[in-house]
């Protein structure tokens, strides 16, 4: 979806979960993308660090380099490919302090512990690069798309001597714009009618043994945006544990001057539980002015993707 709307656009968000145990997970992540008209093309740059909080902290930092070509199949219809080159860097930081059972000394078991002597490789950061490829189908609105990450599946172990191959990830995502007819005028300096749109979305994910489903939808009733999703996949259980996560909410903002803003709440409905403080999330865009005024494109209307 790199350049999917036409112009130019910058944006960040920020995660938390399960902020109320030891074990949350901090997420911040930063991205730009930008349509290419000449060559029906997108490029896009996305960072994120994900800072996973126990008795030693994990860190994960990921920088991505994307490019898509877009397809016209049809008058309406459009096929984009997409291709991400990512450099990832692991790390463990053990300065909070960590007890493992070699360091009970057999012979004083309530006396000073032993040091441990087998975390030394685990203090140096790994590095990795993936590869991931995707496509979309766009239609008048409908979109229906698939992707996978890590094709190459790089060695994430810590120790030198062990390879633990990071597993791919397959995604499919898919969703249907229904027109709920014209609102009221905007408030700007044209004529149009604020657009109402009823959107069903799902978004099926898949990693190893791991599995997750988002099925909701969004109501655009312009400028705001309201969503609701279930997530999680109780059917199909996991060592007799429901495999279900969490309700999701969100409330957004599309403003005339391109700015985007929403929040999402998840609320946890796993064994974890509501105490563990769910999840919430901030977002931030802002799709700057067209470097391309009337100039002629491959096409002049944005596809029905949804913007958060």
């Amino acid at each position: 979806m790199a350049g999917v709307e036409l112009n130019e656009r910058i944006g960040f968000n920020y995660r938390v979960q399960w902020p109320r145990i030891d074990a949350k997970f901090t997420t911040y992540s930063a991205y730009y993308d930008a349509h290419l008209p000449e060559i029906n093309s997108g490029i896009g740059f996305h960072f994120m660090q994900d800072k996973e909080t126990s008795s030693s902290e994990l860190t994960s930092t990921t920088l991505s380099s994307i490019y898509s070509y877009e397809l016209q199949l049809a008058k309406k219809v459009f096929f984009r490919a997409g291709f991400q080159a990512s450099f990832m860097r692991k790390s463990l930081d053990f300065s909070s302090g960590q007890f493992f059972s070699n360091n009970i000394n057999e012979l004083d078991p309530f006396g000073i512990p032993n040091t441990p002597t087998d975390l030394s490789d685990l203090e140096d950061p790994v590095n990795l690069f993936s590869l991931s490829v995707g496509g979309i189908l766009i239609a008048d609105n409908l979109w229906i798309g698939a992707s996978v990450f890590h094709l190459n599946q790089p060695n994430q172990s810590f120790f030198q001597d062990v390879n633990s191959e990071l597993p791919m990830k397959i995604n499919f995502h898919a969703g249907y714009r229904f027109s709920l007819g014209e609102g009221g005028f905007r408030s700007d300096f044209t004529t149009l009618s604020r657009e109402r749109y009823f959107i069903p979305s799902l978004n099926y994910k898949k990693q190893g043994p791991f599995e997750q489903l988002d099925l909701g939808a969004y109501l655009y009733l312009e400028p705001i945006v309201f969503g609701m999703w279930y997530r999680g996949l109780p059917f199909k259980s996991i060592n007799r544990v429901s495999n279900r996560d969490a309700l999701v909410m969100m409330v957004g903002v599309n403003l005339l001057s391109g700015v985007n803003l929403g929040y999402s709440f998840d609320y946890t409905v796993s064994k974890i539980g509501i105490k563990s403080g769910g999840a919430q999330e901030l977002s931030l865009s802002w799709t700057l002015p067209s470097r391309y005024q009337g100039k002629p494109l491959g096409r002049d209307t944005v596809l029905p993707c949804p913007k958060f």
